[in-house]
């Protein structure tokens, strides 16, 4: 049953943090890193192995359909065989940065044992309902995170951007043409993998606090809007006022989530105007997400920094 194409990573351009609290949010794939499920050869298998990790994920999804809890309908009989003879999840996308491993781990199970008769009910009865597949998706996720909204698995599975304006409303999205230009945004590697649950603990935890709701969320929420807003209509002039912004609020109030070392070139990059850094998903390590008005400057200001640019403009 497994096939189909090879599932992408994602990446959270705006919307980390604030989402949580009803900001908009906007996502889309990356496809510079992927993973497909495949079988290893007999003799591979023999020095291996069972796949650990997919062996327990089975086992949660089987647990959670013995409770007639599952939400997605799986062929698990078949998953399970198909581990025991030797499928793995062959994967280029880094764990712990941020860019969808286990949503494209889900995503691929999804598209390899979803039984499609009732996918096709799905689709007959009211087209296929995004929040249904969320649900669906995120369920399964949780088996990683304890929790999951299930937009990742989502991205990964849809493979195209996706604006999320709301808990129940979820739309597709096109993107500008930013495929040219001297600047744009980019990724910053920092080189280390980071837990997502303790970060957006210590958020909710700073909500409490009046003060952080007044002077950061507020602003927080208002600066991700307005740049998704300007990124999708295209408005690079005030999608860079507005990611500064963001930029600043993260450095005063998230310094947490951001990587030590990195503090330094953060504060540059505002000093400057060189570039501007922001978070890209919990922080904490992963990926950064960067705008610079023009690469090779930022280029020679970021030194030895691995960066990738994702959109020029």
């Amino acid at each position: 049953m497994i096939g189909g194409r090879k599932i992408s990573s994602k990446i959270l351009l705006f919307g980390e943090y604030s989402v949580i609290k009803n900001s908009m949010a906007l996502a889309t794939p990356y496809r510079i890193f992927e993973g497909h499920l495949k079988f290893r050869p007999h003799q591979e298998s023999n020095k291996h192995g069972i796949d650990a990790e997919l062996k327990a994920f089975c086992s949660y999804l089987k647990g959670l359909d013995h409770k007639k809890e599952l939400l997605a309908p799986l062929d698990l009989d078949t998953l399970e065989f198909d581990i025991s003879q030797g499928l793995i999840f062959d994967s280029s996308i880094p764990q712990g940065f941020g860019v969808g491993s286990s949503g494209a781990l889900c995503a691929s199970i999804f598209q390899g044992y979803a039984r499609e008769a009732a996918l096709k009910g799905m689709r007959e009865r009211e087209g296929l309902d995004y929040l249904q597949l969320r649900d669906m998706l995120g369920q399964m996720e949780a088996h990683f995170h304890g929790a999951s909204s299930g937009i990742d698995p989502l991205i990964c599975y849809l493979d195209r951007p996706l604006l999320i304006k709301g808990k129940n409303d979820i739309q597709l999205v096109t993107l500008p043409d930013y495929s040219q230009g001297k600047g744009g945004l980019f990724l910053l590697n920092t080189h280390r993998p980071r837990r997502t649950e303790p970060l957006v603990h210590l958020f909710l935890e700073k909500c409490k606090d009046p003060a952080f709701l007044k002077d950061c969320l507020t602003p927080l929420i208002n600066h991700t809007n307005l740049c998704i807003q300007h990124f999708l209509e295209g408005n690079v002039v005030n999608l860079s006022e507005n990611f500064k912004s963001l930029s600043l609020l993260q450095y005063e109030y998230f310094r947490p989530m951001i990587p030590n070392l990195l503090h330094p070139l953060w504060q540059q990059g505002l000093e400057h105007n060189h570039f501007f850094l922001k978070l890209c998903g919990a922080g904490g390590g992963g990926f950064l997400l960067g705008m610079t008005q023009d690469f090779k400057i930022a280029r020679e200001a970021l030194g030895t920094h691995e960066f990738r640019p994702l959109y020029y403009f």
